[in-house]
């Protein structure tokens, strides 16, 4: 049938009259299955769109019932697609962050329906919202005494300078004024908090003199400390640590907050430089913030770790309500503080060596080479700090169709050749990896693309 409108074929006849009905192809049994899990708006929806195809020409009226079918498989409930990070990013903000553990997954699948979020089940009585998180949280991290769990790393800011600050001012460094992506300035979101952003310092070096005649007027309600976890500054530089921060904050009765942002609850030999709760809360800060969805490799949300009396007032704040965690993000918390090593750390840590003799294996089935391309943890986490590994260079034109296939694989293209980074593809997923690659390079030879090798 030629492209375009259909015509009406020799002998008067329309070929659009024999376009199966929506009534009929609604009624098929897999149309009847589809409608359970994606809803009968959006089945109805992808009939008609399939019917319109046949009516323009695009398809035979013959088709439309297995194109129908098709592309009901093809749909998912969600419109987000998986993919697979052959990035070497692992903390990836535009693919999602941190991939969950399968325990975490587990967790959300338990929550997804009723649940004991706010009931103890023992007295039938009204409970704590999110105490098990918060429990898993405090055993995590002995050093804080309480703990609260919001929807993400900027509401948790957010509650914190709005109940500890409104109306007074926000004492912090000009080196640490952050804007991270999408142009969000940290600046601006303590301002919308009612709070006056009291700027101290200089760009490259502030000192503890400082802070102390920005708090002589009474004016201030709280110092605040930024981690300045997406870029560094180097050279002629100087700041205050949390420990003497805390003192003068404490001396002029002020809470300190401490802003780390990437999520590390301890230590990490990986990244010996980046600042972690345990520490910032042994040195005096009153309340830490952090992400889940970074470092510590769990779902989106905000974490504030602090005194008991801190996160108190935090949680007793009106504001604290309205960027509460959900009970999906609470599940997938708790699971992944208690369950075994999440995928983000199994990253960060994977041995260069083990990972040359992967990248090694699956380059020679691909027809690729390895090559030395270091891998980032990115999300704002480690700024500057190279993790040494290999990837698999493939040819350039392979980039775009990958992206676009079924899984959709997302590498990086340096050098004039598609890269595909081993660390954050997990071994189970080395076959789909294989298969992807294939797809994409038949699709460019049927396309004629150059430089495509089969």
């Amino acid at each position: 049938m030629a492209q375009g409108t259909a015509r009406v074929e020799e002998g008067g006849e329309d070929p659009r009259r024999r376009i199966p009905r929506t009534d009929a192809l609604l009624a098929l049994p897999a149309v009847v299955a589809a409608q359970a899990g994606l809803g009968a708006q959006v089945v109805r929806g992808i009939v008609r769109a399939v019917q319109d195809r046949a009516r323009r020409g695009e398809i035979a009226p013959e088709q439309v019932e297995r194109a129908v079918l098709d592309a009901l498989g093809a749909r998912s409930a969600s419109s987000l697609r998986p993919v697979l990070n052959a990035t070497g990013v692992i903390v990836h903000t535009n693919l999602g962050r941190a991939p969950l553990s399968p325990a975490a997954r587990r967790a959300l699948q338990d929550a997804a329906g009723y649940t004991d979020v706010e009931l103890d089940l023992t007295t039938g009585a009204r409970g704590r919202r999110g105490a098990a998180a918060r429990a898993a949280l405090l055993a995590a991290c002995p050093a804080a005494e309480d703990a609260l769990v919001v929807n993400n790393g900027a509401a948790a800011l957010l509650l914190a300078t709005t109940a500890l600050a409104a109306g007074r001012e926000v004492v912090w460094s000009r080196g640490e004024l952050v804007e991270i992506g999408a142009g969000f300035r940290l600046a601006e979101l303590v301002a919308s908090a009612g709070a006056w952003v009291r700027e101290v310092g200089t760009t490259n070096r502030t000192h503890a003199a400082d802070y102390r005649e920005a708090c002589a007027d009474g004016a201030a309600g709280v110092l605040l400390k930024v981690h300045t976890s997406n870029y560094r500054i180097e050279g002629f530089t100087s700041e205050v640590g949390i420990a003497e921060l805390a003192a003068i904050a404490h001396e002029h009765g002020l809470p300190l907050i401490a802003d780390l942002g990437s999520g590390l609850l301890h230590p990490e030999q990986a990244l010996p430089q980046e600042p972690d709760a345990a520490a910032a809360l042994e040195a005096g800060a009153d309340v830490v913030l952090t992400s889940g969805d970074k470092l510590l490799g769990g779902p989106q949300a905000g974490i504030l770790l602090g005194t008991a009396e801190t996160i108190s007032r935090l949680a007793r704040h009106p504001l604290a309500r309205a960027v509460r965690a959900d009970k999906l993000a609470l599940a997938a918390l708790e699971a992944t503080l208690a369950g075994p090593m999440p995928p983000v750390l199994a990253a960060l840590r994977t041995d260069p060596d083990a990972l040359r003799r992967r990248t090694d294996a699956l380059a020679a089935r691909l027809g690729g080479r390895t090559v030395a391309h270091d891998g980032r943890v990115g999300g704002g986490g480690g700024a500057g700090v190279p993790l040494p590994g290999w990837a698999i260079a493939l040819e350039e034109e392979l980039a775009a169709p990958l992206r676009a296939g079924s899984p959709a694989v997302v590498g990086t293209v340096q050098g004039g050749s598609c890269l595909l980074d081993l660390r954050c593809v997990p071994v189970e997923d080395e076959e789909a990896l294989v298969e992807a690659v294939a797809a994409a390079r038949e699709q460019c030879l049927s396309h004629g693309v150059r430089g495509i090798v089969r």
